[in-house]
């Protein structure tokens, strides 16, 4: 039965729109893969206890947890409060504590199941950072917290280094003293200014080259406490100079909602693991096409993760901190939740054109799991949002 509806066009028209995808089948067992893969997963808010969504945002941690396990079955390991679930854009400092404990207790009842966790500086205002010290101490508490809770941390770029340093050489120290604290092997975490305006001038300089010398050095320096990085730059070539210059043993990991797709296939000798936000989104078809890719099915590999990448690329487009909303977006429309809010209401960031492009695009990379929930779900949207 053909399933169509009507959807806003960027000019203040309609069209009528028929869907043309076919769900992805679940995998009998949760399949294997020859990458590292993980999702960044985001957080599901709960608009019954929702009194202050701005100030103190309700969680839904049933949802929350669900959809890790979600996650899990498909095969990924899950980065854990990380930007994707918000932080510092609705989710504090005390509420991603809440979360680790939880993902990390969820992940001890799971067979297989893994995860780490994002530990930062978000806690500190930048504003009333004072000295190096200060970020010092910040991060130690956060990473600190996760390695008690027996996490694995992800160290976040921080807004309150960024304001604060004023060479290279304040983040060879700052990242120096938290990786030689460190108990275990950390993943650091390059994230560009395109997701973060405050994170402008990371590693101390505007220019990527000279960013780039500044992040080898501290890898080298500290090699034996970094496990990989993760970059999002949206710039594949700037993904492979790094990656061609990281230290044998110290794994890349693609952020880069844009070109995720041939930087995870490689380039026949080298290639990147992945920690993506838009995994979150297509986790079926990015897991079926790791698990063909893990096999050496490289053709069948492209036809089903590349539909995904121009959906990608419309969730992560400018303002690209705003992708969260399209995020959960799709969690709404594929019924992992029953409603479609967001901490600190942030599905408002995004208006009714933008959502309309993104329900076609997922149509037509199978990424629609229900398609008539999803059509009913996004007839209500239009509804509430005045397109008839």
């Amino acid at each position: 039965m053909s399933i169509s509806l009507s959807l806003p066009l960027a000019d203040g028209g309609t069209e009528a729109y028929a869907l043309v995808g076919t769900p992805t089948l679940r995998p009998a067992a949760t399949p294997s893969f020859n990458r590292i893969a993980y999702a960044a997963a985001h957080v599901v808010s709960d608009p019954r206890r929702d009194a202050r969504p701005w100030e103190a945002p309700a969680i839904d941690w049933e949802r929350t947890m669900a959809f890790r396990h979600h996650l899990w079955s498909l095969g990924f390991r899950i980065a854990e409060a990380m930007d994707t679930s918000q932080r510092g854009m609705g989710l504090d400092w005390a509420g991603a504590q809440e979360l680790i404990r939880r993902s990390l207790a969820e992940a001890r009842a799971v067979p297989g199941a893994d995860l780490a966790c994002g530990a930062g500086t978000d806690h500190l205002n930048p504003a009333d950072a004072r000295s190096l010290d200060d970020v010092i101490r910040a991060y130690e508490e956060q990473v600190g917290f996760v390695e008690k809770q027996g996490g694995r941390p992800i160290m976040m770029a921080s807004r309150a280094l960024a304001r604060i340093a004023r060479s290279p050489d304040d983040y060879r120290k700052v990242y120096g003293r938290i990786l030689g604290q460190a108990k275990d092997k950390v993943v650091l975490h390059w994230l560009g200014d395109m997701f973060d305006p405050q994170l402008r001038g990371y590693w101390g300089s505007q220019n990527f080259e000279p960013a780039l010398d500044t992040v080898i050095s501290i890898i080298e320096e500290n090699r034996a406490k970094v496990e990989g990085i993760k970059i999002s730059l949206l710039d594949n070539a700037y993904e492979v100079a790094l990656r061609n210059r990281l230290p044998e043993g110290v794994l890349c990991f693609t952020g880069d909602d844009f070109n995720y797709a041939e930087l995870i296939e490689g380039d026949g000798v080298k290639y990147s693991h992945a920690l993506l936000g838009i995994f979150d989104a297509v986790a079926p078809q990015a897991s079926q096409a790791l698990a063909l890719l893990a096999v050496g099915d490289v053709a069948t590999f492209r036809a089903v993760i590349e539909p995904t990448v121009p959906l990608s690329r419309k969730i992560f487009e400018a303002p690209t901190q705003y992708y969260k909303a399209g995020v959960v977006f799709l969690a709404w429309l594929n019924g992992h939740q029953d409603h479609f809010t967001m901490p600190a209401g942030m599905q408002s960031a995004r208006g009714v054109v933008h959502y309309a492009d993104v329900f076609r695009l997922a149509d037509k990379a199978n990424v629609l799991d229900k398609p008539e929930l999803a059509a009913a779900r996004m007839k209500s949207l239009m509804t509430v949002l005045g397109v008839s």
